[in-house]
């Protein structure tokens, strides 16, 4: 394995992500990485992602280990928005999201004042088509982002949920509570304004940046989900769906300024753009293992047929700069 000394700029093939393989017939991976930690560290450093290709990874309980060894102990998820269930420990599906539609790139809970440093992705089953994880370098798409953007977002962006009985993940599941008690309690830790409208409908907000400064290199990172949970973004068909079914000023997902206000469509489409003119796609072979710097990465999904199985662990939690809670 090379990778540049830590810190470095990304150099012009940095949005894939740099190949580990065994240095031996039959070498143990998870041995190896334990003798490795500051070189994997500055790996992802350089780089943002790994891609550890070739190795014996014989269950989801080897996989897990290695991403104690590489990055530290796996996270619970909390704070969700994504459809997934614990495989083992903390170790979860990387989503339950219908195979025929496509995720958008995004970093794993940056919606959150504190999110993993690190996800790491694991393939127990190739699917039969489709199904990559593109991957985007956040350095390079914060570098095409324009200044009038960042500036319409200096004072950050609002994330609107809204929990329909019966659609979606419920708030009992996405706060992990079971009383409004409870729940009043979590969103008053986390920074977020909850609201019961008619018909017992939870309405949450939650103003966060749009920039995040990386805690070891000090970039300034585009790091949000303003783009992800806008519904411009849907899927079309999806869209339709979910405008039938609800007013549009009660969506399940919405981002809007940090007033209140809607955002311009033609910002989200030119936010689209910067990411997808970063994207690369990662097919999957059965065994491989993709770890990725959170902040340096975004992750996405293309659609698939098959029995796909990846599954995901995140470790090293990190909080928001000037957030103590």
């Amino acid at each position: 394995m090379h990778s540049g000394p830590t810190g470095a700029a990304p150099s012009p093939a940095s949005t894939h992500p740099l190949l580990v393989s065994p240095p031996s017939p039959g070498a143990d991976l998870i041995t190896w990485v334990s003798g490795a930690q500051d070189e994997v560290r500055a790996g992802l450093l350089h780089r943002g992602a790994l891609l550890f290709r070739g190795w014996s990874v014989p269950s989801v309980d080897t996989f897990e280990e290695v991403v104690r060894a590489a990055v530290g102990e796996p996270l619970p998820y909390e704070l969700r928005s994504s459809p997934r269930h614990a495989v083992s420990n903390n170790v979860y599906t990387s989503t339950d999201h219908p195979a025929d539609q496509a995720i958008f790139p995004h970093n794993e809970q940056s919606y959150g004042h504190s999110w993993p440093a690190y996800i790491a992705f694991h393939c127990v089953t190739e699917p039969a088509t489709g199904g990559a994880t593109p991957i985007a370098d956040l350095r390079r798409v914060t570098s095409r982002i324009e200044a009038d953007i960042i500036e319409q977002f200096a004072d950050g962006y609002q994330l609107v949920r809204h929990f329909h009985e019966g659609f979606g993940l419920s708030w009992q599941t996405a706060f992990g509570c079971r009383t409004t008690e409870e729940l009043e309690e979590v969103c008053q830790q986390h920074d977020i304004r909850c609201e019961w409208l008619p018909n017992r409908l939870l309405r949450t907000r939650q103003a966060r940046p749009v920039i995040e400064p990386h805690p070891v290199t000090g970039e300034y990172l585009w790091f949000n989900h303003l783009t992800f949970f806008h519904p411009t973004t849907l899927d079309r068909r999806v869209k339709e769906n979910l405008l039938a079914a609800f007013p549009a000023d009660q969506l399940p997902y919405d981002t809007r300024h940090h007033d209140g206000s809607p955002i311009d469509p033609g910002i989200v489409a030119r936010l689209r753009a910067a990411y997808e003119a970063e994207s690369v796609s990662i097919p999957w072979r059965q065994g491989d293992i993709l770890l990725l710097d959170n902040m340096l990465t975004a992750h996405a999904r293309e659609p698939y047929t098959g029995e796909r199985q990846i599954v995901v662990a995140m470790a090293a939690a990190t909080r928001r700069v000037g957030v103590r809670r």
